[in-house]
């Protein structure tokens, strides 16, 4: 009985170490373009995690179909900030629909779209998750800052759609998975 009470517990434990969410064996070609969804500043440290890991990325803050047609990987880094949009000039809706234009434009070429959210608890609630929604559903996978997901947002949307995510602690543990997600160039 103890044997069998041991035995149980040590498939306990493995299945505990499979993650709850598929992950995406397949990985993301360079170069990659790396664009804003709300106009927050988090799009700028996701282009120094690219950068520290020696991928080959360009950051567009207002990205268009037109720069999607160059890259082969499209990293949205989602999140609302108002000063962001005053600064561009631009309002909600306008970000809204270039956000859907710069998507459809990457579907449009087979391209992968990959979710980066490092922006946590304050690129979340009424005005971000618009955007967090539109982007996270139509990504091949996501990394994702706990911080952000303490109400389980980005990991129902990664199960009901069988989408690949990745929670971090911190920022700085999303680089090493940014870097394991795409192919050496």
């Amino acid at each position: 009985m103890k044997l069998f009470r041991s035995f149980t517990l040590l498939v306990l434990m493995a299945s505990l170490a499979y993650p709850l969410f598929p992950q995406s064996k397949e990985k993301c070609e360079q170069p990659i373009l790396i664009t804003s969804a709300g106009q927050s500043a988090d799009v700028t440290m996701a282009a120094m995690l690219c950068k520290k890991v020696g991928l080959n990325a360009k950051t567009v803050n207002r990205a268009t179909a037109a720069d999607v047609k160059d890259v082969k990987t499209v990293i949205i880094v989602p999140g609302f900030s108002s000063k962001g949009l005053g600064a561009a000039g631009i309002s909600r809706e306008q970000e809204m629909d270039r956000v859907k234009e710069v998507i459809a434009a990457a579907q449009k070429q087979k391209m992968k779209i990959f979710l980066l959210h490092i922006g946590g608890k304050p690129r979340r609630g009424l005005q971000s998750d618009d955007f967090n929604r539109l982007c996270a559903e139509v990504s091949m996978h996501m990394i994702v800052v706990k911080q952000g997901n303490e109400d389980n947002f980005f990991s129902d949307i990664a199960s009901a759609k069988k989408i690949g995510i990745d929670l971090v602690d911190k920022i700085v543990d999303a680089a090493k998975l940014l870097e394991g997600s795409f192919v050496k160039n």
